[in-house]
């Protein structure tokens, strides 16, 4: 119940996706759909400088993939930050001097042909204020997503992991939805980033991880009331094969994702009827925005690496659901926000102060359901597997790095023959290829242990 109105939503399920910005996914639809968005109707294009003084305007035209990584670790961030949003393509072209103006051009401008964002952005609630929740990477920010605080962090690790820095403990959201007896699934395409979370590794959580064939699976067979009351689909971070919208990945991927999970749920007529599907970014991957992200609060006593002082970027979220409308909501959102709707919806326990401050969405919700969702999403790009040709293979992601050091600590928690182990080192010597199968098995197997 908010307040007198009962919330009909018995389902769910959160897709995040990883590092575009709202400008660059939604920024095309500003005029038709009345965002806070790219175009300044009646106005000149916003524009950033290179090094250089050479000028970059906020123009049409993404492209699929990128050749570089744009940076958007904290100090990375404080710098595109600069002067009002305006150090993005300086940052981008101090940390790769040998790119090219195709390159550059690339930070500011956006998509206008993303066929499943774009259908639901016009058909559902576009959040045009929801930020991340830290102007930092990726695990910061997801870790505010499954738990409202970092615990002090806000670098990425580098190279193996240091528990003594890198030791995730604390109360997550799915620690509140096990003492409600609510029960959650964490679906994921290869290495899951949320067993990061010390508290995921319980056997009694754990247990909770499914592939995410297993969704579309548990989608088609389930009635709703044998699906779980929260979802969350990590997306596959590598290649090949990847679909998180991670540059350099090819965004029509995770469009095709986006548009995959859409038609699995609303193929289920009984299940679509009582959920709400949430697609959002969890960080703006160094792409420009040109909204200055607002002042917050801290959300505990950790304070290590940065103040949490200040939001992150905006990101692209949109809410999916027969129950909420063809709108714009501009309330200031950010990742803890899903931690507010829920904490408020299910009476969860508390989750830190940034989630207890955080403005909810209930209200974007309806207590009548509509009748003209779209019946199915269009699917972007090529079928899967055929991915645009690449010269060579990017460096891995920081994020991706991190992962693969996760599932080394995976495998010391795991009981694995010496003669596998000496296999394993062999493969991962061959090349990339090899130790990204490594690591995946290294999940598997501890899952697997789990769920004996």
């Amino acid at each position: 119940m908010f307040g007198n109105v009962p919330d009909p939503i018995e389902h769910v399920i959160v897709l995040m996706l990883e590092n575009r910005s709202f400008d660059h996914m939604l920024g095309g639809l500003t005029v038709e759909l009345g965002l806070d968005g790219a175009v300044p109707p009646g106005q000149p294009p916003r524009s950033n400088t290179d090094p250089d003084g050479h000028p970059f305007e906020q123009v049409a035209g993404a492209s699929r993939t990128t050749q570089f990584d744009p940076h958007h670790e904290l100090r990375h961030v404080v710098a595109q930050l600069a002067g009002g949003n305006k150090g993005f393509v300086d940052d981008f072209s101090r940390a790769y001097p040998a790119s090219q103006q195709g390159d550059r051009e690339e930070i500011m401008r956006y998509h206008t042909d993303l066929p499943a964002l774009h259908t639901l952005a016009r058909s559902f609630t576009v959040c045009d204020k929801w930020f991340a929740s830290v102007p930092g990477p990726t695990w910061t920010n997801r870790f505010f997503i499954h738990s409202g605080t970092s615990i002090g962090r806000v670098e990425m690790p580098n190279g193996i992991l240091d528990a003594n820095l890198h030791w995730y403990d604390q109360i997550t959201l799915y620690d509140r939805l096990n003492e409600r007896r609510k029960p959650w699934t964490i679906y994921y395409g290869d290495i899951p980033q949320s067993l990061m979370l010390v508290n995921q590794l319980e056997p009694h959580n754990a247990c909770n991880y499914k592939k995410m064939i297993q969704f579309y699976q548990d989608v088609a067979q389930h009635p709703d009331n044998k699906f779980p009351a929260y979802c969350f689909i990590e997306p596959s971070y590598y290649e090949p094969g990847a679909n998180d919208d991670h540059p350099t990945h090819d965004v029509a991927a995770g469009d095709r994702l986006i548009a995959n999970v859409y038609n699995a749920l609303r193929a289920n007529e009984e299940l679509w009827s009582k959920s709400l599907l949430i697609v959002l970014y969890d960080e703006h991957g160094g792409f420009y925005d040109h909204v200055v992200p607002p002042a917050t609060i801290a959300p505990d006593h950790h304070q290590e690496e940065y103040a949490f002082n200040q939001l992150g970027l905006r990101v692209p979220a949109i809410l999916v659901s027969p129950y909420t409308a063809k709108a714009v909501v501009s309330k200031t959102f950010d990742h803890t926000s899903l931690l507010k709707y829920l904490t408020d919806k299910w009476s969860l326990g508390p989750l830190g102060a940034r989630t207890a401050q955080a403005n909810s969405f209930a209200s974007a919700i309806q207590s009548k359901a509509r009748s003209d969702c779209p019946k199915i999403l269009p699917l972007s790009g090529p079928p899967d597997g055929d991915q645009p040709v690449t010269v060579g293979r990017p460096a891995l992601s920081s994020h991706q790095t991190a992962l693969f050091a996760m599932t080394q600590l995976l495998e010391s928690m795991t009981d694995v023959a010496g003669d596998e182990l000496r296999g394993r080192v062999a493969r991962m010597i061959v090349g990339f290829d090899g130790a990204v199968d490594v690591g995946m098995q290294r999940v598997e197997e501890f899952l697997g242990q789990i769920r004996i």
